[in-house]
């Protein structure tokens, strides 16, 4: 099939599963990486400099979102505010940080698999969840939402019971033990762990953006998008809060740190090995890996489809399916995650397990993509003051400026923290942007309508 718009089918409620769903497998593992880092007292200021971070530029990015609704999300609004260059910049980070987060979800899949079934390899498991779930996208965009909303409220719900049936448990006591990067008192090394930990709390809200790039499939998207959006950071919010600090209340908080199923241990030691409670929290808390995953592959894929559709990438990934999706992108990114899977103990980052360094690249792509988006939101204000704008940034300029200079704050500390990462992350976006610029050679640059 060739080229062609992708069709309108989803509303507020559905973008709302879209945009927590996302994300809230972030919720279920990854975060407690941040206990290992800085404590649980110092991982608790950092996840709340993020929140603040998230908030501020959530109600500013959807501002971008409902003025120029296209499946690029960041790529389409940075293409329309700097030209080539910015656009190429927004869409290999937005590509990095979708493409490598759902390796790390699907990892953490199957360590929560292994708990039932312990003969089960993760491994395996993980890449046969790819296989299902671009499966499921590959058959439309109505049916995939649809179950996006399900797996979410059925996650949601099930962190709920979560901190209902570990509070009896929670002391205050156990929390504050050592909560200071493993001391009792504030001093140098917490302060350093709490710049340390900024990827594992940035994990609690990771992709929520990526809802932006159901912006051509949803229903009226100037009034569906702001709802989905504000309701979305204000459930993460409460959500990862919450969490963490029943976990951290239970017990040893520093047996749960640096693991993939940190809810399923934490309940163990309320409940026991064997409480139905836990059985339940490991067979539900999979949907909330599962609307994570499924998500992001639904945000990769578009991202590859938009960059591809503007002649940035092969016009092969940009074709559309008898389903009407993107299948060759859906496809594209699953090639790469497997491989990344395969690649687990045949690569030693830092000291850090597969899950941390795939957590940590993705983080580097959002955290790039957040500042050229904040970017562009001022650039567009200045150079398109009459573009319509359904929704306009609260308290501009201060509300983007603070998530402008939180985000650069985060990538300064991340640097600081993860120089082979970083490395790395320079590479692949150096690599994307010679090969951008082979196939644009060939085409030209397709103009983003808004």
């Amino acid at each position: 099939m060739t080229v062609s718009q992708l069709k309108p089918t989803l509303g507020t409620l559905h973008l709302w599963g879209l945009a927590v769903g996302l994300v809230i497998s972030g919720e279920y593992f990854g975060w407690s990486y941040g206990w290992g880092t800085a404590g649980t007292l110092g991982f608790l200021v950092t996840t709340l400099m993020v929140a603040v971070m998230y908030t501020c530029f959530i109600f500013s990015f959807t501002e971008l979102t409902t003025a120029i609704p296209n499946a690029g999300g960041p790529f389409a609004y940075s293409l329309r505010a700097f030209g080539v260059r910015g656009g190429m910049i927004a869409g290999l980070a937005t590509l990095i940080e979708f493409v490598f987060a759902p390796p790390a979800i699907a990892m953490a899949i199957g360590a929560y698999l292994n708990v039932q079934f312990p003969s089960l390899d993760p491994r395996v498991a993980a890449i046969g969840a790819y296989i299902v779930f671009m499966t499921l996208n590959i058959l439309g965009v109505s049916i995939a939402a649809t179950f996006e909303l399900v797996v979410t409220v059925l996650a949601v719900a099930e962190l709920l019971v979560f901190m209902g049936v570990v509070a009896p448990g929670f002391s205050f006591s156990n929390f504050v033990l050592g909560g200071w990067a493993g001391s009792d008192t504030f001093s140098l090394p917490a302060i350093s762990g709490i710049f340390a930990a900024i990827p594992f709390a940035i994990w609690f809200f990771l992709a929520i953006e990526g809802a932006a790039m159901a912006a051509e499939e949803a229903k009226d998207p100037k009034r569906t998008i702001p709802r989905a959006y504000v309701a979305g950071i204000l459930t993460l919010v409460v959500l990862a809060i919450g969490v963490m600090i029943f976990a951290g209340g239970v017990g040893d908080w520093r047996a749960l740190a640096n693991i993939n199923d940190p809810l399923p241990q934490a309940m163990k030691a309320v409940v026991g090995n064997n409480s139905n409670w836990m059985h339940m929290l490991v067979w539900i808390g999979l949907f909330g890996l599962v609307a994570s995953f499924h998500g992001i592959i639904l945000g990769y894929s578009r991202q590859f489809f938009a960059l591809a559709r503007a002649g940035f990438l092969p016009p092969s990934l940009a074709k559309l399916s008898r389903f009407q999706t993107p299948h060759r992108a859906i496809i594209a990114g699953g090639v790469i995650g497997i491989a990344a899977i395969l690649s687990d103990g045949l690569i030693n980052l830092q000291g850090m397990t597969l899950t941390a360094a795939m957590i940590t690249m993705s983080v580097f792509g959002a955290i790039v993509m957040y500042i050229v988006s904040m970017l562009s939101l001022f650039k567009l204000r200045r150079s398109e003051p009459n573009l319509e704008r359904s929704f306009r940034a609260p308290g501009y300029p201060i509300v983007p400026g603070i998530a402008l200079v939180l985000a650069v704050v985060c990538l300064i500390a991340m640097v600081w923290f993860n120089l082979l990462i970083c490395g790395i992350f320079v590479c692949l976006m150096a690599v994307g942007a010679l090969f951008c610029k082979v196939v644009r050679s060939r085409g030209p640059v397709v103009a983003v309508a808004g």
